[in-house]
C-alpha cells in the first residue's frame, strides 16, 4: 500500500516537504467537519478539488464502533482503495489526484485524499426527471452501476441517492453518466457478503421512496441489477425480502408511521414481516 501519491498535474504545487502537513495547512470552503475528519473545497492551479483530511480517531472511538458492530473508519485509505478498484472495473467515480498517510498506530493514523471536483453536476437526491422516459434511463443507470460496484467487490455503506452525481448533459436525450462519490466508508473485498448487499440496496431504496417510484420501477431495477429474467431474479426471495426489511427499518428510524403509499409500494404491512404474502412471495416484489 502506497503512503504518498501525487498526480503529475499537481506535483509542481507541492514542493519537497511533508505532504500531509502541506495539505493540513490548506484552507477552503468547508463542507463537513467532525472531530476526526474535515472535507473542504480548494482551487489548485485554477482547478477545483475536494480535500478530505483524516486525523486519528482515538482508541475510544475505535472500541465504541466495534462494540456497536461497526467497522471504524480510520482514514482515507478506504476511499483510496475503493476509487482504485471501481476505476479499474470501469465504474464512474471520483478521480484521486493525491493521497498521503502518516503513522502506524490505527488510533492516531493521519491521512488525506484529494479528488477532482465533478462540477457541474447534480445529485440524484435533488434531480427530478422531466418525463417518465428520463426516469427510466436514470433508474437503469443506477441499477447497472450498483451491479458493477458490487461485482467489483465494493460495498458503499452510505449507498443513497445523494451520493450519485449526474454530470450536466447537452440534452435530455444524451446518455446518462452517473458518478459515485463519498466512498470514505466503503469496503473492498474479493466478493461482497450478502448482508452488505442488503444494506446497500436497502439504503438506496429508502433514499428513493420520495421519487414517485412504482412497482414496475422496482421490478425493472431488480431485473437489471440481477442481470437475469425477472422470474429468475425474483427467485432469490431472501435477498429482496432482506432489502425490503432494511428499507422499512431505515424508514422507521426517521418516521413515526409508514404511510400507505410506502406500504403499497413495498408490499409490506406495518408491523408485519416485510416481503410476506403481499410482497416477494407472490412475485410482485
Amino acid at each position: 500500500m502506497i503512503r504518498d501519491f501525487v498526480a503529475p498535474e499537481l506535483r509542481s504545487h507541492f514542493p519537497d516537504g511533508d505532504l500531509f502537513e502541506q495539505i493540513n495547512r490548506m484552507q477552503g470552503q468547508v463542507f463537513r467537519e467532525v472531530a476526526a475528519r474535515r472535507t473542504f473545497k480548494v482551487a489548485i492551479g485554477g482547478k477545483p478539488y475536494f480535500v478530505k483530511l483524516h486525523h486519528g480517531v482515538g482508541w475510544g472511538e475505535i472500541f465504541k464502533n466495534l462494540f456497536q458492530g461497526r467497522l471504524p473508519v480510520l482514514g482515507a485509505r478506504h476511499e483510496w482503495l475503493a476509487i482504485e478498484r471501481l476505476t479499474a472495473c470501469g465504474v464512474p467515480t471520483m478521480t484521486a489526484s493525491l493521497y498521503c498517510e502518516r503513522g502506524r498506530n490505527p488510533a492516531s493514523l493521519r491521512s488525506a485524499i484529494v479528488t477532482e471536483s465533478l462540477e457541474p453536476a447534480t445529485s440524484l437526491e435533488d434531480y427530478e426527471p422531466p418525463d417518465p422516459a428520463a426516469k427510466r434511463r436514470i433508474l437503469a443507470e443506477v441499477a447497472h452501476l450498483s451491479r458493477r460496484m458490487h461485482l467489483a467487490g465494493v460495498n458503499h455503506r452510505d449507498f443513497y441517492l445523494c451520493h450519485f452525481l449526474m454530470r450536466r448533459r447537452a440534452s435530455t436525450d444524451a446518455p446518462v453518466t452517473l458518478h459515485l462519490i463519498d466512498l470514505h466508508r466503503a469496503q473492498v473485498r474479493g466478493r461482497v457478503p450478502r448482508r452488505w448487499l442488503i444494506k446497500d440496496l436497502g439504503g438506496l431504496l429508502f433514499s428513493a421512496l420520495n421519487k414517485g417510484l412504482t412497482r414496475r420501477d422496482l421490478l425493472r431495477f431488480v431485473r437489471i441489477y440481477s442481470n437475469r429474467p425477472l422470474r429468475e431474479a425474483l427467485g432469490d426471495k431472501a435477498l429482496w425480502r432482506g432489502v425490503i426489511a432494511r428499507t422499512v427499518s431505515l424508514y422507521r428510524q426517521d418516521h413515526e408511521f409508514i404511510p400507505a403509499r410506502v406500504v403499497q409500494l413495498l408490499g409490506s404491512e406495518p408491523g408485519s414481516q416485510p416481503g410476506g404474502s403481499a410482497g416477494v412471495s407472490d412475485g410482485r416484489f
